[in-house]
């Protein structure tokens, strides 16, 4: 059975309070923090981007499980803010975890999903045996333009799920797609920051997609909602997958251990992956995940995944190994509306 041998994440400490981003702009800070149901989000040091972040999420899923550096046959990131245009990220990250040469390398691109994206092709290349391990990232320093209401969410942070058949701690049982042309969001070659459709966005975009790639991945597994015990959708705010949750039938229960967007803002092609690995960092033996991620364009995967007894065994996976979601979140150094400007490249400062 084809599944996640070992995850990891990684997430920078510097914040940014969406009332200090509503304070620059003159905006009403109660009514965007309670519209979004997000209170602050993460921002990238001077020296992160989604090179760094993508690395440092591979790294932190190798300290949980050395593997044979040799077998990883496959690195796939998933993100809408590539460092570079024409230049892998996905060599990078394989240099550095000193898995080179690779057999086959590639970045994606696919808005929010291009991560689990990713996973799926790491499955089909593992399953089929090509390759041994397959690592999978979704990682983003996501774009917003200064004023734009992209800004008040657009985070940095991803997760990294490597995928394999030896002793995975969760199999992945099954997965589907649901994909169509809806422009709710784009960004054309060259320009900085990104554009979007407000009257596809929600309905015609997030919420026909989701609740397609969900009803049918329930229809496919012959499952139902409280079949699972936990759930996770795309977050670009805290509002969109709570209400996509009711309307499948899920509850609160299951989704609040993955929902870490109001302290972290969207990630981009990081956030359904850091909130697996959020709940992956809870997880027991015999535990269901349905997980349903969206990426403008439009289109949804959706995942059945079952946790397995070796999540619990050290001398296979050493869950403590490295820094759990929690861990990331806590600690964090708050900065004002100017600092963070510099951080994400808004303002340059000429040497």
């Amino acid at each position: 059975m084809v599944g996640i041998i070992t995850y990891g994440a990684y997430i920078p400490r510097y914040r940014i309070k969406l009332e200090e981003i509503a304070r620059v702009w003159g905006d009403n800070a109660a009514d965007i923090t309670g519209g979004l149901g997000v209170r602050e989000k993460s921002l990238p040091d001077m020296d992160e981007d989604t090179a760094t972040i993508a690395v440092e999420a591979a790294r932190n899923a190798l300290l949980r499980r050395d593997l044979d550096r040799d077998a990883i046959g496959a690195i796939y990131v998933g993100s809408e803010s590539h460092p570079y245009a024409v230049k892998p990220t996905a060599a990078t990250v394989g240099a550095a975890i000193m898995a080179t040469p690779v057999m086959t390398a590639a970045d994606y691109e696919f808005a929010c999903k291009a991560g689990t994206a990713a996973m799926q092709t790491c499955m089909g290349l593992v399953g089929s045996g090509m390759v041994k391990y397959g690592v999978a990232i979704g990682a983003d320093v996501a774009q917003g333009a200064p004023g734009d209401a992209l800004e008040y969410t657009a985070a940095a942070g991803g997760a990294a799920m490597i995928i394999g058949n030896d002793d995975p701690i969760a199999e992945i049982n099954r997965t589907c797609s649901f994909t169509t042309d809806t422009p709710d969001f784009w960004r054309r070659e060259g320009q900085a920051y990104p554009r979007h459709g407000g009257r596809f966005t929600g309905d015609p975009g997030y919420f026909k997609h989701v609740q397609g790639a969900a009803r049918m991945m329930l229809e496919q597994a012959g499952t139902k909602p409280s079949d699972y015990d936990y759930a996770i959708f795309h977050q670009p705010n805290a509002k969109f997958p709570q209400r996509v949750a009711g309307m499948l039938g899920f509850t609160k229960e299951q989704i609040t251990p993955g929902l870490v967007v109001p302290r972290l803002g969207n990630t981009y092609s990081g956030a359904s992956m850091v909130g697996l690995a959020a709940t992956l960092d809870i997880a027991k033996p015999g535990d269901r995940i349905f997980v349903t991620s969206f990426g403008s364009g439009a289109g949804s995967d959706a995942f059945d995944i079952t946790v397995t007894d070796r999540i619990l065994d050290e001398a296979v996976f050493n869950r403590g190994a490295a820094p759990s979601v929690e861990g990331l979140l806590a600690n964090p150094i708050y900065v004002d509306y100017a600092r963070y400007a510099k951080h994400k490249g808004k303002i340059m400062v000429q040497k």
